[in-house]
């Protein structure tokens, strides 16, 4: 008697062992998220700017896969100038967060037409992650990602 209580305790602690470790193990899994990071302000918003790069930066470092989409003036933001000069209040250097994205598989598309408008050539983004792109792909990248957020 004292055998088989002993043996059901010890089923049951595998029991409720399994089902932890599943329910861990599908929590983590489905924590894997694909985030879009639309960025539009210029350099000159340096704080703003570098802020989203860091969230960009954070987000592959937490394991989440990550597109940025860079708009408007923030397109200037993939010049190797800016990305020396861009100091962010609190929020770091530019050029920190882009080798950590660039390291960790982010990926980045200029809109073209903010490019054209602004002097942005191959030249600018060559050796870079980065492709330019319309606004159909901004919208399919919103509509394939869990998350958005706009600086």
């Amino acid at each position: 008697m004292n055998a088989k209580r002993i043996l059901l305790t010890l089923l049951g602690i595998l029991w409720m062992g399994a089902i932890a470790h599943a329910q861990v193990s599908t929590a983590s899994a489905a924590k894997k998220m694909k985030f879009l990071i639309h960025i539009t302000c210029a350099p000159d918003n340096a704080t703003k700017a570098a802020l989203g790069f860091l969230v960009a930066k954070t987000a592959l470092d937490e394991g989440h896969t990550v597109a940025l989409f860079l708009a408007g003036d923030a397109v200037t933001l993939l010049k190797d100038v800016e990305l020396d000069k861009v100091v962010g209040l609190g929020t770091g250097k530019l050029r920190d967060h882009y080798e950590a994205i660039v390291k960790a598989g982010g990926r980045f598309y200029l809109s073209g037409m903010s490019s054209k408008a602004r002097g942005l050539t191959d030249a600018d983004i060559s050796g870079k992650p980065a492709e330019f792109a319309m606004p159909t792909v901004l919208v399919r990248l919103a509509a394939d990602s869990d998350r958005m957020f706009t600086y």
